[in-house]
């Protein structure tokens, strides 16, 4: 048999995925005692604004109960708050909170130092591994 999972490009960009998300998370972990789910929640709402655990659900690649809990566990914090949703009144919005906007500053600059890490180390390979990942995440279903 010729198959050699090593070789394998599904197999390798998981691992490279799990390898830098890990690395990262030790970052946002140290700084602030957060875990992936309630990294991701974060940084969805500080991008997108108000939105329902539905649409954070859709967008950050983790089940809802995921998401469900780690809101749960940010709202404790103080880092979000729930509100009525725009748009469906069966659908509860998440938003963040001023200490949750002001935690997503300094884990904004603790990302942006990460990201600029990892070009650093790809050198001229960064913008086209950039492209490629566009095109396969842009790619139909």
């Amino acid at each position: 048999m010729t198959f050699h999972l090593d070789q394998f490009l599904p197999y390798r960009l998981s691992v490279a995925a799990a390898q830098t998300s890990r690395r990262f998370a030790a970052l946002y972990e140290a700084e602030a005692g957060l875990t992936i789910p309630e990294w991701r929640v974060l940084a969805h709402l500080a991008h997108s604004g108000a939105v329902s655990v539905r649409d954070i659900h859709a967008r950050v690649n983790l089940d809802k109960s995921v998401v469900s809990r780690a809101a749960s566990r940010l709202e404790g914090a103080g880092m979000v708050c729930k509100s009525g949703h725009d748009r469906d009144r069966r659908l509860v919005a998440l938003q963040l909170t001023r200490d949750g906007r002001a935690l997503m500053e300094r884990l904004g600059r603790i990302a942006d130092a990460f990201q600029a890490e990892l070009l650093a180390d790809l050198g001229e390979d960064g913008p086209r591994l950039q492209a490629a990942l566009e095109r396969l995440i842009d790619a139909p279903r």
